[in-house]
């Protein structure tokens, strides 16, 4: 990946090393010899990966600048992170209004994606239930099981009573766990490995509090929710909860299975 990336930029390599990075991607910190030091990526759609780190940037929120890629590597900015979450949901709640103050026509994104083996479809829908429904829910039910599938069959079917038809078509990052939120001195300094597309901020919000307890300041900070946020949180908390018993197995069923039954399913 490091010489891929390198003959990308023509330049050469000074030095690598392995990077610590997630369950689904490699990732080298390698230096040129002119100086200039990325971070090196495999994943499933690079050039996709850019387009939506670029989507990202263009919004005005802090986003890893993307130096090069082609069909195999991602080559970008290495952006200083110090872990500190806890002291930065304030500012995470401004950055994250700011990206869903970008908005398009209809739901969806200009390019397909993937988790891994786990396509990600992204066909544009103005349809905002059916598009949560076909593209997320039931896609990353398929193949765990015939009892949560059957039972996310029976909550997709009354969706539109749950889910706004047309809610504001934002730009989700779309994978937004606290892992892919960097900060340093108590401000977020980038928001790493999007999964982008154009859909209900609620999203976001609800995967934020999958591994992690958004304190008030970034409620706060975001600003006020819809009524009958608290109902759709579960569902939308689901997906990537799905997405994650789907990819590593049954320890996450629990998990699943509570989304559900917070759902009546």
């Amino acid at each position: 990946m490091a010489e891929r990336a390198a003959r990308l930029l023509g330049g050469k390599i000074a030095e690598w090393s392995r990077f610590a990075g997630g369950s689904l991607s490699s990732l080298d910190l390698v230096r040129l010899t002119d100086g200039r030091e990325m971070l090196v990526k495999s994943g499933p759609s690079p050039k996709v990966e850019a387009r939506m780190l670029r989507a990202i940037r263009a919004a005005g929120v802090p986003a890893p600048e993307v130096f090069a890629a082609d069909d195999t590597v991602l080559a970008i900015e290495r952006l200083p992170d110090d872990g500190g979450l806890s002291g930065a949901w304030g500012d995470l709640g401004m950055v994250l209004r700011r990206l869903h103050e970008e908005t398009g026509d209809r739901y969806g994104f200009e390019d397909d994606y993937a988790f891994g083996r786990l396509a990600i479809r992204n066909t544009s829908d103005d349809d905002w239930p059916r598009f949560f429904a076909q593209n997320r829910l039931i896609a990353a039910a398929t193949g765990t099981g015939s009892d949560i599938e059957r039972r996310v069959e029976a909550l997709c079917g009354r969706l539109c009573d749950i889910l706004p038809r047309r809610p504001k078509a934002s730009l989700l990052h779309g994978d937004l766990w606290s892992g892919n939120v960097l900060t340093f001195a108590g401000k977020v300094s980038g928001l790493i490995d999007p999964a982008c597309y154009f859909g209900d901020g609620e999203v976001d919000i609800a995967m934020l509090g999958l591994f992690a307890s958004p304190s008030c300041a970034f409620f706060d900070a975001y600003g006020p929710l819809p009524p009958g946020h608290r109902e759709r949180a579960p569902v939308y908390a689901l997906w990537p909860a799905l997405v994650h018993l789907n990819l590593f197995g049954s320890s996450y069923r629990g998990m699943v299975d509570g989304y559900l039954r917070q759902t009546g399913h």
